[in-house]
């Protein structure tokens, strides 16, 4: 893409709103460089990438990358042989740490929520932890050699120490005598060029032996060694200058570790500079209100409120457009200052955005396509020193696009063949726009000239449009309407303006009849557009209100259809209350009854008391356990035979039959256990293939056994309704008699972990439980072991 294209687009603008996002010089160095594309494929991938950070950005913000910085340069000369001083190798340890923390940060996204390139490009990041702990154990954050870096370095430290202990003993005992404290200017200790001295006033300088090592700027103190430390001061430097021998050493052993390591840390490099880069793209994208293009090769563009990235949102215009489609060229005209430039821009900055996998400022729904070459003519580019005027400047940029552009093109043209007569202009204009349109390239022109717009109405593949102008203000409204040419409004405004009404008359009566025509047909054209626009409003406001209203019903019969169901369970509640009072009452009384034949010798038939108890049992309301229980079919129920798999509607559970009881009760097989039940309560869900009753008999304890699971999976599931899926698969996994289940909860924030465990806890079929082993799932899984 041709530099001065870009700068005419205002595209190093964009890039440098994406620079201020890159966390690291490394990013910002990558984001500089970023130049739009013509690779299909790669565009692809480029967006793909930049969807992805949108997604984490979204939903758990950017990773960190303090830390890292740039140390191609420190690595590079440590592979030469060049020994790193402890702030450069601090640098590589901070770089490792943070490497290692961003690859670990997007694998755990990862396994939230796939987001794959980015996965495979953090994880080629190689974690150097023994490069990094070998520095840290030499080196700390204040940048210093640490004392634990060798044995040989922590004894002669001892040694320094020992000695300035020393010194300072001596010095402090000197200084504290009444012969020399009066020749003192201070009783304090200092250091002048590593060596330790005392201030003393110089009147006493010949009173006092030793070596002068400085002297105050008045000449009053004179700052002396004195001579009884001096071998002591000799033998304090000889043990520094083996300490920084020692740390030479240090730091050669560690920079020879680097220098091992140099590839895999210019590696490393180039992928923390594209990751911080894509990141950086994210947040452009979440500035910008950006969103994802569907991107294309055959030339098709399609706008839905695209707004220019470098405009406020609060005064942007936003338009829609499409080309390549049925037609290929648009010809725009309409008066100055009506936004034809800033439209052309639109269209140009955010196809070289798409092209370089930016987001773009639009509605969901945007297509752009990826051009070989994108060429403008925007602006005056008449020059003083190239003698060139407006018309050859436009001439000579337009001369050097026609030999380059291909079918694959994009060409703006801004006032296309202005600046010379009007008449050979036009003529100019339409000769140009025809070659170009006829090698099948994309464009959008500009135009003043009335004749351009008969042009579009004559071409097959070429369309008029223009920037909407309001009549009533004297105003553009900056929107730009494809299928209507523009009117230059000359008559109006000057009408609105004050014109006498014969001048105005005169003026139109120079106006020859087919502009006049065209005129009055381009202001019918516009009233009409205005005129289905308002009904379209009116349509889609009426659309918004039926749906409105649609869900406002929907969601009071959801109301009414609960309320319904929690009357009937509290009457069925109410009415079970009633019968168990009567029962306990009932068996009171049999009770006293039983106790008065023995008493009084009488006889009561048990056989009585048993049926009495069973009419007031079957007085009791069926309870239904779970309104989705309810019976939809209203159909009778279907015939039933031994081994077939029914539903069991008082249980809400699923069964299979063992054997049929009479004609109206079933021996059904649940889980582990037999129930006798109503065959009315029963509704055939797989009937049973043919076979003896003692294979049958089998085959209903397997298929029971089979549809109990050993596993659980809640990955994704909030914790309320991960207690209702625990709850349900104990109690299918005791009946099934399984004695080791495992619940698949993930790593993620442990909230869910911490809950399952609590619930666990509590459970009365639990006996034991733990976290998964490896290659059991580790921490994302829970061993559970049923009583």
């Amino acid at each position: 893409m041709e530099q001065k294209v870009l700068a005419k687009m205002e595209y190093h603008k964009i890039i440098e709103k994406l620079i201020k996002y890159c966390q690291t010089a490394l990013g910002q160095a990558a984001a500089d460089a970023l130049l739009p594309s013509n690779d299909l494929e790669h565009i692809k991938r480029l967006l793909q990438a930049t969807d992805e950070s949108c997604k984490v950005d979204r939903l758990r913000g950017a990773p960190r990358f303090g830390g890292i910085v740039d140390i191609s340069f420190s690595a590079k000369r440590a592979r030469i042989g060049g020994t790193l001083n402890p702030h450069e190798l601090w640098d590589i340890a901070t770089t490792l740490e943070g490497s290692r923390r961003v690859k670990r940060y997007i694998a755990s996204m990862h396994e939230e929520d796939e987001i794959e390139l980015l996965y495979k490009l953090s994880d080629d990041l190689t974690e150097q932890k023994p490069l990094e702990d070998a520095i840290k154990r030499c080196i700390n954050e204040n940048v210093e050699v640490l004392d634990s870096a060798s044995p040989e370095l922590a004894q002669i430290r001892r040694e320094l120490r020992g000695g300035e202990v020393r010194i300072r003993e001596k010095l402090d005992a000197m200084i504290r005598s009444s012969s020399v404290s009066k020749m003192l200017q201070d009783q304090i200790i200092t250091i002048r060029g590593d060596r330790f001295v005392i201030p003393v006033k110089a009147e006493y300088r010949a009173h006092f032996g030793g070596i002068v090592h400085d002297q105050s700027g008045s000449g009053a103190t004179l700052f002396i060694e004195p001579e009884s430390i001096v071998a002591m001061n000799n033998k304090l430097r000889e043990t520094k200058l083996k300490e920084e021998r020692e740390i030479e050493v240090i730091l050669q052993k560690l920079t020879a570790l680097v220098g091992d390591q140099t590839e895999l840390l210019m590696y490393d490099l180039e992928i923390l500079s594209e990751l911080d880069f894509i990141f950086a793209k994210a947040r452009l994208a979440r500035e910008m209100k950006a969103v994802l293009p569907r991107m294309n090769d055959r030339g098709f563009i399609k706008l839905k409120k695209g707004r220019h990235p470098l405009i406020p949102v609060e005064q942007v215009v936003p338009i829609d457009m499409e080309l390549g489609n049925q037609y290929s060229t648009i010809i725009v005209t309409g008066p100055n200052t009506g936004g034809k430039t800033v439209t052309l821009k639109t269209i140009g900055l955010l196809s070289l955005m798409a092209m370089s996998g930016l987001f773009v400022p639009a509605e969901d729904g945007v297509q752009l396509c990826v051009f070989d070459a994108i060429y403008a003519d925007i602006g005056d580019e008449q020059s003083i020193e190239q003698n060139l005027s407006t018309f050859s400047s436009h001439m000579t940029n337009i001369i050097s696009m026609l030999g380059e552009m291909t079918s694959k093109s994009l060409v703006l043209l801004d006032e296309l063949g202005a600046g010379t007569d009007p008449a050979e202009g036009s003529a100019l204009a339409i000769a140009i726009l025809e070659h170009i349109h006829s090698l099948g390239t994309r464009m959008v022109a500009t135009t003043h000239y009335s004749e351009l717009k008969a042009y579009a109405y004559e071409r097959k593949g070429v369309i008029n449009a223009s920037m909407e102008f309001d009549v009533n203000t004297l105003s553009p409204t900056y929107r730009l309407l494809v299928g209507v040419p523009g009117r230059s409004n000359a008559f109006a405004i000057a009408s609105r303006l004050g014109l006498p009404e014969h001048i105005l008359d005169y003026a139109r009566g120079e106006v020859n009849e087919e502009d006049t025509r065209v005129e009055n047909m381009i202001a019918s054209l516009e009233q009409n557009r205005l005129s289905a626009e308002q009904e379209k409003q009116a349509a889609e406001q009426l659309r918004k209100e039926l749906e409105q209203l649609r869900k406002q019903h929907e969601v009071e019969l959801e109301k009414l259809e609960q309320q319904r169901d929690k009357r009937i369970i509290k009457a069925e509640e109410e009415a079970r209350a009633i019968i168990t009072k009567a029962k306990s009452e009932a068996e009171s009384i049999i009770a006293d009854l039983r106790k008065l034949a023995l008493e009084e010798g009488a006889s009561v038939k048990e056989h009585k008391l048993i049926a009495a108890r069973k009419q007031l049992e079957e007085a009791e309301p069926a309870q239904r356990k779970k309104v989705g229980a309810i019976r939809k079919s209203g159909k009778a129920p279907r015939t039933i035979g031994a081994g077939d798999e029914v539903m069991v509607y008082s249980l809400n559970q699923r069964g299979f039959v063992v054997e049929l009881v009479g004609t109206k009760e079933a021996v059904v097989q649940l889980g582990i256990m037999k129930m006798k039940v109503s065959v009315d309560d029963l509704e055939l869900v797989a009937a049973a293939p043919a076979q003896a009753p003692v294979q049958r008999q089998a085959a209903i304890l397997k298929r029971t056994k089979d549809r109990v699971s050993s596993e659980l999976d809640l990955r994704g599931a909030n914790l309320e309704e991960a207690y209702l899926e625990v709850d349900r698969f104990i109690d299918e996994a005791f009946l099934g008699n399984l004695g080791q289940i495992s619940i698949i909860h993930g790593k993620g924030t442990g909230v869910l972990r911490t809950g399952i465990t609590d619930y666990l806890r509590k459970h009365k079929h639990v006996k034991s439980y733990r976290l998964g082993n490896y290659g059991e799932g580790g921490n994302g899984v829970t061993i559970v072991e049923l009583k």
